[in-house]
């Protein structure tokens, strides 16, 4: 961890690959009394009007990616990227230092002993090395296309191929500390989240702890 970012901080780098429950994670870890910090948030406030990376957006795919209200097309412009690898890095390298910055900004500020960074290029980034600990989301294929099918209107060529653009799930799995597998029910992640929470020192020693 970069003792700078968050001095006296325990970290936890939430990541995993697209639709496999990171933010049910997050959910849990918050109401455990940790600092949660989104990635993917931070990323639709950049993208909506008058967002950070907007005009960029605007400026490197065209203003057909722009909605009325003047904020990015996310949809269109995912069926873009996740199409295109060359497409998808273009656009990261837009919106990824704009995401770099806030979170730095809400480290800064954190008040809580436990900061949680969830964010899906988290190991692809500089973020982890900021990162006490790294903790991975795991799920099938099936329930991650499930996942997306449920809580966003696409289509199953759709969900597919973002699921498709991710890097191997194995990957991520291998650099993890902490992996929990989300196959089963939110009670059962839960006990998986209750089991490593119990285990960070800031928790263990805390007065009045969650855990």
């Amino acid at each position: 961890m970069n003792a700078a970012s968050a001095p006296g901080k325990y970290v936890i780098g939430l990541t995993g690959n697209i639709a496999t429950g990171k933010s049910e994670v997050l959910r849990m870890l918050r109401a455990r009394g940790a600092l949660g910090i989104d990635a993917d948030a931070i990323v639709h406030a950049a993208l909506a009007a008058g967002g950070q990376a907007t005009a960029a957006v605007q400026a490197a795919f065209g203003s057909a990616y722009i909605k009325a209200d003047g904020s990015v097309d996310r949809t269109m412009l995912g069926d873009v990227v996740f199409a295109d690898p060359a497409r998808l890095q273009q656009l990261e390298a837009i919106v990824q230092p704009v995401v770099r910055s806030e979170i730095a900004l809400q480290m800064a500020a954190a008040t809580a002993a436990v900061v949680v960074i969830e964010a899906i290029k988290l190991l692809e980034s500089p973020l982890a090395a900021q990162c006490s600990t790294i903790w991975v989301v795991a799920s099938s294929h099936a329930d991650q296309l499930a996942r997306m099918q449920a809580s966003r209107p696409l289509s199953t060529a759709q969900a597919q191929a973002r699921v498709a653009a991710q890097a191997p799930q194995a990957q991520k799995v291998a650099r993890a500390n902490v992996v929990l597998n989300n196959n089963g029910t939110l009670a059962g992640l839960e006990t998986q989240v209750q089991a490593a929470w119990s285990k960070i020192p800031q928790v263990t020693h805390a007065t009045g702890s969650h855990g």
